[in-house]
């Protein structure tokens, strides 16, 4: 079994190991890597491991970043001390979510689990059947946002797209209205339906009605223009590209 450890916490990381190597003596450990830039470089240009077990936070971001720039096909166990993203890690290759500190018992049942359903299906059949038994997620109706002197509630469905600009994130009515928001847009790709906003890179989310042309830019990446705001260049990168045209083409 080759595993790859993506975790930013050395403590953490070297438990994980020594757990993983009790477990299964015949193990690999491939490497333990502690960033999203790091991960999706290692994943690039590696052949791909067995199975990967992977923090949610790590110190240049959120783990699910490495999903957008990158396919993995590898079965994933993530391990966390934050419970909010169960959900989220389920819509992606979890055959398991374990909490931090990680527990010996659960580790090894999460390992039984990987053994078993790699026996008897394949990983795409085994994602499929696995996020059969979450619930649908239930995604952000609304901002309650501040107002002359008070506060006012905006509906999703009023929004045209989403900026982050000085570490600041701005929601863009269909009306024009500019709204400055506290979350950030880490957060907002938790809350935000993506079937309605696409993160096209770290500075935007768009809707599909909000985009006027897609074309192509160089290397492989595009170019988004939107209706609203023709003169702000939107640019998904070659990686992401392929997400793009998948996620409007449906």
């Amino acid at each position: 079994m080759r595993i790859l450890i993506i975790e930013d916490e050395s403590i953490n990381a070297s438990r994980l190991k020594r757990l993983l190597e009790e477990l299964e003596p015949n193990c690999e450990i491939l490497d333990i890597i502690d960033t999203v830039e790091g991960a999706v470089k290692w994943l690039k240009s590696n052949e791909k491991p067995n199975l990967i077990t992977m923090d949610i936070r790590l110190a240049d971001g959120i783990s699910f970043s490495i999903f957008e720039e990158i396919k993995i096909s590898s079965p994933v166990i993530f391990t966390t001390a934050y419970d909010e993203y169960a959900v989220r890690a389920f819509k992606v290759n979890s055959i398991d979510y374990l909490m931090k500190p990680i527990d010996k018992s659960e580790l090894e049942f999460a390992l039984q689990k990987f053994k078993t359903l790699s026996k008897t299906d394949s990983y795409n059949d085994i994602a499929g059947i696995l996020k059969g038994f979450i619930n649908k997620p239930t995604f952000r109706l609304r901002f309650l946002v501040t107002y002359r002197d008070g506060y006012k509630s905006v509906n999703v469905t009023d929004i045209d797209f989403i900026y982050s600009e000085f570490k600041t994130s701005n929601l863009v009515l269909k009306s024009g209205i500019v709204i400055p928001i506290p979350q950030t847009m880490e957060e907002l790709e938790q809350e935000l339906d993506p079937d309605v906003f696409f993160r096209a890179n770290r500075q935007f989310f768009i809707r599909a009605e909000s985009i006027k042309s897609i074309a192509n830019y160089f290397n492989a990446k595009l170019k988004i223009q939107l209706k609203a705001d023709p003169e702000r260049e939107v640019i998904i990168s070659r990686e992401k590209a392929p997400f793009f045209k998948q996620w409007m083409d449906r």
